[in-house]
């Protein structure tokens, strides 16, 4: 059975895949959407974005029995786990695919029926929807054979995860992180990679697979060298004006997080740098003219995510900052293969949810200077308490500091059941009347 799962999956990786892409692009019409004014040239490599991701789906459904799989969350070292040859999906990804087709709700009432409370986090209760019902909007999603959780973004991931545990039976790991108070210290790093060490016998024994410190050091220097291009990539849009969207970063942002340590991430980032990098150079604008420049604080709102690309485009207002996509980025400097376990336990451990306010602060004053931003926009998310927490203070403490102003829309990752149009309008318009007001 394990042969055939495998030459099953090889199949559709080098043969069924390919075909199947090829006759979907070639059997649906393509429409041309009249071209928007309000913005520049869409992004050549999108397409190749479309097909990366599409793939990394349709693959997953064979991957069952084929190899092992593993479910992941999106703050974990995940390289440990790619030198055992895991098939990883993110329920995180998976949550943000399902808010933005508008599925947010009708997968979480699957979760609020088994009596999980509306009050949990949008991804965990799409997650645990999906496997008391199996709605998905990417077909379907593989079993796992083991579940990969980090403290580093939140509590919630680790009774989540607990719960999935138990369902399935199978294992759990976790890697566990000291908050950040102040300064890390020797002792928390210590105590970090001594359990990335102590994962290997039993990644050792689940798959049958011996380690390799050498392919582990590879994997670490693509990790390292995907996210680093990610993050010269976000650093075009300091030109003015700014060549992508924070709306298109959002998207973009897809494989650094569900294929780290690979190789097709790695490729994927250098085209989109080089795509970013010369249009930076011939000044041309994500927008067909960039009035004013914004920052964005916490998770995209994913079923506005189109409405209000449009939304701040039609006014010429570009996000050009985001503390959201930095995260991927903002520690990777950390990261050496050298040391392979040590730096990928502070690179790991200093991610933005997983440091201190005063830290978050003094990143968003940075970013702010840096980017030249006019404007605040922060989204205060029901579902993700710890990168809400304290916003307020922060959006009042840096317009003392710096001048900008800010709104704060109150909303949802995924969804939308608790989110109020009008609400969000009204403060949105005297947020756009107090950016015009700086003239």
């Amino acid at each position: 059975m394990a042969l055939a799962n495998k030459a099953r999956y090889r199949f559709m990786k080098d043969v069924g895949a390919p075909a199947l892409m090829a006759l979907q692009g070639g059997l649906k019409k393509k429409r041309r959407r009249a071209a928007n004014p309000d913005f520049g040239p869409p992004l050549k490599c999108a397409a190749r974005l479309k097909e990366i991701m599409t793939r990394h789906y349709l693959l997953a459904r064979y991957a069952q029995g084929a190899m092992p799989v593993a479910w992941v969350t999106s703050g974990a070292p995940v390289e440990l786990l790619r030198v055992f040859g895991f098939y990883t999906v993110y329920p995180e990804n998976h949550g943000a695919l399902c808010g933005a087709q508008k599925m947010g709700p009708e997968i979480c009432e699957e979760a609020e029926k088994a009596g999980y409370h509306p009050d949990l986090c949008s991804y965990a209760r799409i997650d645990l929807g999906h496997f008391l019902s199996g709605k998905t909007p990417a077909g379907r999603l593989p079993k796992p054979d083991l579940l990969f959780a980090s403290t580093n973004i939140c509590q919630t991931v680790l009774y989540w995860y607990k719960a999935l545990a138990h369902y399935w039976n199978i294992p759990l790991l976790l890697f566990d992180t000291p908050y950040n108070f102040a300064e890390i210290t020797e002792h928390d790093l210590d105590y970090m990679t001594a359990q990335l060490k102590e994962m290997i016998p039993d990644l050792e024994r689940l798959t049958g697979r011996d380690f390799s410190l050498e392919r582990f050091q590879e994997i670490i220097r693509l990790a390292a060298q995907a996210s680093s291009s990610w993050g010269q990539a976000l650093a075009t849009m300091q030109n003015r004006p700014a060549p992508m969207t924070i709306f298109d970063a959002f998207v973009h942002l897809a494989p650094v997080v569900s294929l780290r340590g690979l190789k097709v991430a790695c490729d994927y980032y250098q085209e989109l740098l080089a795509e970013l990098q010369e249009r930076a150079a011939q000044g041309i604008g994500a927008l067909a003219r960039e009035r004013k420049r914004l920052m964005w604080d916490n998770i995209a709102v994913w079923y506005k995510l189109r409405d209000w690309s449009h939304l701040f485009a039609g006014r010429g207002y570009n996000f050009v900052a985001a503390t959201y996509t930095n995260a991927w980025a903002e520690t990777i400097q950390y990261l050496d293969p050298a040391q392979p376990f040590r730096s990928a336990a502070k690179t790991y451990s200093l991610v933005i949810l997983n440091n201190n306010l005063n830290h978050r602060l003094g990143l968003m004053e940075k970013m702010i200077r840096e980017y030249q931003v006019d404007g605040l926009v922060v989204h205060s998310a029901r579902s993700c308490k710890p990168y809400s927490v304290g916003q307020y203070d922060m959006a009042r403490l840096l317009k003392e500091r710096l001048g900008i102003p800010s709104v704060i829309i109150e909303a949802d990752i995924a969804d939308y059941r608790i989110f109020s149009e009008e609400q969000a309008n009204t403060r949105l318009e005297a947020f756009f009347e107090a950016l015009e007001a700086q003239g």
